[in-house]
């Protein structure tokens, strides 16, 4: 029999499960309101695309430097940790930092700056390019040496030297390199900082392969944990296979193998592990009940009796009014009881057949107890329905049939009076966990295999909702023209833009093309399940992609300017830039006008920041429009009364008194 083996410690280890944890505690506190600006993870924050697409979706945006957010963000240090320095950078840039650093590799960053504040060299066993060990060097100013290999440490040499290694590399490699260099007299202190976690998830990945036939690793193909483990699995056992994630795994190769194993790595989500070992179960299940039919087809074979379900040909032997004996030329009789046969009225067996008759009829059982085969008339009527079934698999067209129970990988449904089988991957598009909610429903389903004498079909529900998917996308496609204007709906964020729903296919709004202004984030402008009017820009039908415009369903500032701006107007803006010559007023997104230091106040202004802050609301008038050039000069101080002088004060009281 087949069975599928689910290898200890897969999934999720503790460092990554903290920064999920962390990452998701941020996204609720922002959606209560507790959060300004955005949150950001640096680098990927595991490397399961999966993951971060979900994370994206939700607004957590990827960065690669402080540089990158803005005072008032979140950013979320990934398992890998950081820098130093990143942390001061953050700091001085008002950035609240959430630090997910896994506690083994926070470890290994205090031991590495103790020991190089005591003066010693850092070597670093692990991969220099992986964000681990980046991290890493980065508490000791960037001072390690970093090798990966024993060729890499025959270069190794000195004296003082504190070794410590990335948490995810093998063994094996730490205790080679440690050799290379005793044979080279180079003086060192091993600190053997692999996580135990790491050790133990490759170890029962080791312990797996060997007992199994075939090896599945689960796991982001950016994982350096995920693919130390399928090289581990590939060592031990030939027939190993890395996927990403269900649609990866090669169902049609793994078929043929007896025990399967499933390793997954530090970065994999739960519910992917169990969808892949739920898929391949039921098809093993599947496949199982099919050899043990085939184990009776040959049981019974060997006994030269026909089988259940198979139509018989014979002549009645006997006929009573209780049943019909029918020689089959074979060493046992046939039965046929007066229930299996159609009667109308008051008919008898006796009038409906007689000795040595031609019959036909259908084996329901191949002994009642008496030595004896029970043959159905009635079962032949079933044939008719067999017919349809057949048809419909040949011609690949539609049936409908109802889902009456649960069992074992799926749902039994009835077509008329043949029973099929609807595997659970076959029930929807989506997952199924549990199939109790389709019990009952009638579902349109394709005909996917038949075999009539064993009684035996199976139905596909997930073929009808994918063409039917896949003809509403042609026919969302079609309609859609380059330069047309047409409703969607917000879907998700990146910081690059935002995706746009258009009725079954995604466009791509991207942020430059969402304002005639500038913005950092789309969700400046947007939320998630606005409805907007975007401009079809480009669509490329071999990669399926559709670019879109918002700002073009708007017109350009610049093109109506005259009709809503003239010289003399009293304006108001918003201040988005300050320089030494003077300040930038917005008076909308992409129109920009220049307040000169000189028109700033009716006083001299040295420093233009003492009397105008960013974002700011002012009045200004227009001192001038030029469409060639698209500039617009602005005037504060002409909106305003300007001040009597002292002199002019003291004059006008002297000249009064004369009066008098």
């Amino acid at each position: 029999m087949k069975e599928v083996l689910l290898a200890e410690n897969s999934g999720f280890c503790f460092g990554v499960k903290q920064a999920i944890e962390k990452t998701e505690e941020q996204i609720k506190i922002k959606e209560k309101g507790g959060i300004s600006g955005n949150i950001y993870t640096c680098g990927p924050l595991i490397h399961n695309r999966l993951v971060t697409d979900d994370l994206a979706a939700r607004g957590v945006g990827i960065i690669n430097s402080v540089v990158e957010a803005s005072q008032g963000d979140v950013i979320i240090v990934r398992s890998h940790g950081e820098r130093r320095n990143f942390f001061e950078e953050a700091q001085s840039a008002g950035i609240t930092v959430v630090d997910a650093t896994c506690p083994f590799v926070k470890k290994i960053q205090m031991l590495a700056e103790k020991a190089f504040e005591a003066g010693k060299q850092i070597l670093i066993v692990g991969d220099r390019e992986h964000p681990e060990v980046k991290g890493i060097n980065g508490w000791c100013e960037s001072s390690a040496l970093i090798v990966n290999s024993p060729e890499e440490a025959e270069a190794v040499s000195g004296e003082n030297i504190f070794l410590v290694c990335q948490t995810t590399i093998k063994k094996e490699l730490l205790d080679e390199i440690t050799d290379v260099l005793c044979r080279n007299g180079v003086e060192f202190e091993v600190n053997n900082t692999i996580c135990g976690a790491t050790t133990l998830r490759q170890k029962s990945c080791r312990r797996l392969s060997e007992e199994c036939d075939a090896m599945v690793v689960i796991g982001g193909k950016e994982s350096s944990n995920t693919r130390k483990l399928y090289q581990i699995a590939k060592k031990v056992c030939k027939n190993a296979y890395f996927i990403e994630k269900i649609e990866d795994l090669p169902l049609h190769q793994i078929q043929k193998y007896n025990k399967i194993g499933v390793a997954a790595g530090a970065s994999t989500p739960e519910c992917v592990i169990k969808e892949v070992i739920a898929t391949m179960s039921e098809h093993i299940t599947e496949m199982n009940e099919m050899n043990m039919m085939d184990l009776m087809d040959d049981i019974e074979k060997s006994l030269r009796l026909p089988r259940i379900g198979e139509t018989v040909n014979g002549k009645v032997h006997q006929v009573t009014d209780k049943e019909i004996i029918v020689n089959m030329g074979c060493k046992k009789d046939g039965v046929i009881p007066k229930e299996e046969v159609t009667l109308e009225g008051d008919q008898k067996l006796t009038d409906l057949f007689k000795e040595g008759d031609e019959i036909q009829a259908k084996v329901i059982k191949t002994d009642d107890g008496d030595g004896v085969i029970l043959l159905s008339k009635k079962k032949l009527e079933v044939n008719a329905h067999w017919n349809e079934i057949t048809e419909a698999l040949e011609n690949k067209t539609t049936i409908n049939v109802k889902v009456v129970k649960q069992v074992n990988g799926g749902v039994i449904a009835a077509y008329k009076e043949v029973t099929g089988f609807i595997p659970l991957s076959q029930l929807s598009d989506k997952y199924v966990e549990n199939a109790e909610e389709f019990i009952g429903q009638e579902l349109a389903v394709r005909v996917t295999r038949v075999d009539q004498k064993r009684g035996r079909a199976v139905f596909s529900h997930k073929v009808i909702l994918a063409e039917e998917k896949q003809q509403k996308i042609e026919e969302v496609w079609n309609s859609l023209h380059v330069d047309d204007i047409v409703e969607g709906k917000v879907m998700r964020f990146t910081d690059y833009g935002a995706f746009v729903d258009l009725g079954g296919i995604d466009g791509l709004l991207h942020i430059s093309e969402i304002s005639w202004g500038k913005l950092k984030h789309p969700q400046e402008v947007l939320k998630i399940g606005d409805i907007v009017k975007v401009k079809i820009l480009s669509m490329n039908a071999e990669k399926g992609k559709i670019s879109l415009g918002l700002k073009q369903t708007m017109p350009e500032p610049w093109s109506v300017i005259e009709e809503n701006y003239q010289v003399g107007q009293v304006v108001t803006g918003k201040v988005v830039q300050i320089k030494e010559y003077g300040a930038f007023i917005e008076l909308e997104p992409g129109l920009d006008g220049l307040v000169h230091i000189s028109e700033v106040a009716h006083k001299r202004v040295n420093d233009i920041a003492e009397e105008l802050t960013i974002g700011q609301t002012v009045e200004a008038k227009i001192l001038e429009i030029d469409t060639e050039r698209k500039r617009i000069s602005l005037s504060i101080k002409q909106t305003v009364e300007a001040p009597v002088a002292e002199e002019a004060v003291e004059e006008a009281v002297e000249e009064a008194m004369a009066e008098e």
